[in-house]
């Protein structure tokens, strides 16, 4: 949380199409699925991001671990990134549309769906979550990348499916 507002708050608005997740990946800017997860595009998304995180990250820290739950968060919201950026190519190879993604929800989505595994009992409830957080924010026109959204929750879901990190209530 600490790295997302430091960078948040640090970091220029300019600097995002460098740093943000766009078609500069595939002409070698490869930092992007990295650097993306840590930007946000205002107050409101990165106040809204670090809640959720403090929320899913308090929990499934103490049940896998402080190293685990890195290690979770950061190749799960990798693995979000780069299923997000062939995303954006393909956007922008057959229908011209153009994305700078930014934000943490990817990764965070991550966290939701490895906890909709973990706990049966959440799942549908965090289906729905998912659902209305990737496309309400549509309807009401704002900006939102929904695919990274249901990417980070696929892959979180798969990662405790598979059991390729194991925990226990600590």
């Amino acid at each position: 949380m600490a790295i997302n507002l430091t960078i948040f708050i640090l970091l220029r608005d300019e600097a995002k199409v460098v740093f943000g997740l766009n078609v500069l990946f595939f002409e070698g800017y490869y930092w992007q699925v990295l650097s993306s997860m840590f930007l946000h595009s205002g107050w409101t998304h990165v106040i809204l991001n670090m809640l959720v995180l403090f929320q899913f990250g308090t929990i499934l820290e103490k049940y896998l671990g402080s190293f685990r739950f890195c290690i979770l968060y950061l190749c799960g919201g990798l693995a979000c990134s780069l299923l997000s950026a062939f995303y954006i190519y393909f956007e922008a190879l057959y229908f011209g549309r153009i994305y700078n993604t930014v934000g943490a929800s990817g990764a965070i989505c991550v966290l939701m769906g490895f906890y909709a595994f973990v706990d049966k009992s959440s799942t549908k409830g965090l289906i729905v979550a998912l659902l209305l957080i990737s496309f309400v924010p549509i309807f009401m026109g704002v900006n939102i990348a929904w695919y990274s959204h249901i990417f980070g929750f696929i892959c979180g879901y798969m990662c405790a499916k598979f059991k390729l990190l194991k925990g226990k209530i600590r």
